[in-house]
C-alpha cells in the first residue's frame, strides 16, 4: 500500500467523514421516526445502495420463507441490516462494528421497533468468525478502510455456510476515491486504500476460501456525475461549516431530481469501467 505525500492543499480537499457521521447520528438518533427517514434518505442518495438493493433482492427472491442468518460486516448506521430485516422476519441478522457508541445506538433502536432477531455487536471484522453459520456477509464501504482485507475475506468464508455469499462494495481503481492521479490521495481521510483492481479483489477472494467470484463496475458514467451532485460537493459544504446543515434541503431539491435520474441509468447499465466495484463470492 503507497502512502501519498499529501500537501497543504490535499489536506484541503480530503473529506473528514466520521465528525459529520457523528453529527447526523446526533441528530437522527432521536426518535426512530427519525432514525428510520435517515435510512431512507441514504438509500436514495447513496448510489451503492442502489446497486446493493438490487443484487439483494435477487438473492433473496426464493428465501424469504426460509430461517436464515445474516452477517452484516462494518454495519456501520445499520442501514442495510435495516433494510434487510424489512424483507423476512424469519432471517436473523448479526450486525458488527468497530465503534461501540454505534452499536449501541442500532441495538436500542431495533428493540424499539421491534425487531428482535437483529443484533448488533463491537467486533472487528479481521477477527470475528462464526464457523460455518452465514448464507449472506454484507460488506458495504468496509474493505477501503482495512488494512488486513485478506484476514476480513478469511473471515467471511470461514463464516460462511458452503454455497453462501458474499457482497461486497467498495471503490475501484479507476477513479475510486475521487483519486484521478498517480499520488493523489482519497477524497475520504478515513481510507487506507483509494481502490481496488477488479481482478485483484478476485484473486483475493478465490485465495480466501471461495471457489466463484463475479466482479462489475459501478458508478459509471452517470454514477460518477450524480456522486458529485449528491455526495462529494454537500458533504465538503458540511466539512467547511456546520450551517450549512440548514441550506442542504434547498441544494437538495434542485440537484436531487438530476442525481435521480442519474442514479436509475447507473444501475441499468453495463459499465466498462467505473469508480465503484460490486463484487459476490461463494463458498
Amino acid at each position: 500500500l503507497r502512502a501519498p505525500i499529501i500537501s497543504s492543499i490535499d489536506k484541503a480537499r480530503l473529506m473528514q467523514y466520521d465528525p459529520v457521521k457523528r453529527q447526523l447520528g446526533v441528530v437522527f438518533d432521536r426518535t426512530p421516526f427519525l432514525r428510520k427517514l435517515f435510512y431512507r434518505l441514504l438509500d436514495l442518495l447513496l448510489l451503492r445502495a442502489w446497486h446493493i438493493h438490487r443484487e439483494l433482492r435477487a438473492w433473496a427472491r426464493d428465501k424469504r420463507q426460509r430461517e436464515l442468518a445474516i452477517y452484516d460486516a462494518g454495519a456501520g448506521f445499520g442501514q442495510y441490516t435495516y433494510w434487510l430485516s424489512g424483507l423476512s422476519r424469519k432471517w436473523s441478522i448479526t450486525a458488527i462494528d468497530v465503534k461501540d457508541e454505534q452499536v449501541a445506538d442500532c441495538n436500542r433502536f431495533f428493540q424499539r421497533i421491534g425487531r428482535p432477531q437483529v443484533r448488533f455487536e463491537v467486533g472487528d471484522v479481521t477477527k470475528f468468525q462464526r464457523p460455518d453459520t452465514f448464507e449472506l456477509v454484507v460488506c458495504v464501504d468496509v474493505m477501503e478502510h482495512i488494512l488486513e482485507d485478506e484476514a476480513a475475506l478469511r473471515c467471511y468464508s470461514t463464516s460462511l455456510k458452503l454455497g453462501g455469499m458474499l457482497i461486497i462494495s467498495t471503490p475501484s481503481d479507476q477513479g475510486g476515491s475521487d483519486v484521478h492521479e498517480e499520488g493523489e490521495g482519497s477524497f475520504i481521510e478515513e481510507h487506507v486504500r483509494d481502490g481496488y483492481n477488479i481482478d485483484d479483489i478476485r484473486a483475493k477472494c478465490l485465495r480466501n476460501g471461495f471457489s466463484k467470484v463475479e466482479a462489475r463496475y459501478s458508478y459509471g458514467a452517470p454514477g460518477k456525475i450524480s456522486w458529485r451532485l449528491s455526495m462529494k460537493w454537500p458533504l465538503l459544504m458540511l466539512n467547511t461549516s456546520r450551517l450549512f446543515f440548514v441550506v442542504l434541503p434547498v441544494y437538495y431539491l434542485l440537484a436531487y431530481p438530476i442525481a435521480f435520474v442519474l442514479n436509475m441509468a447507473d444501475v441499468r447499465m453495463q459499465h466498462p469501467t467505473g469508480t465503484g466495484l460490486i463484487v459476490k463470492a461463494w463458498k
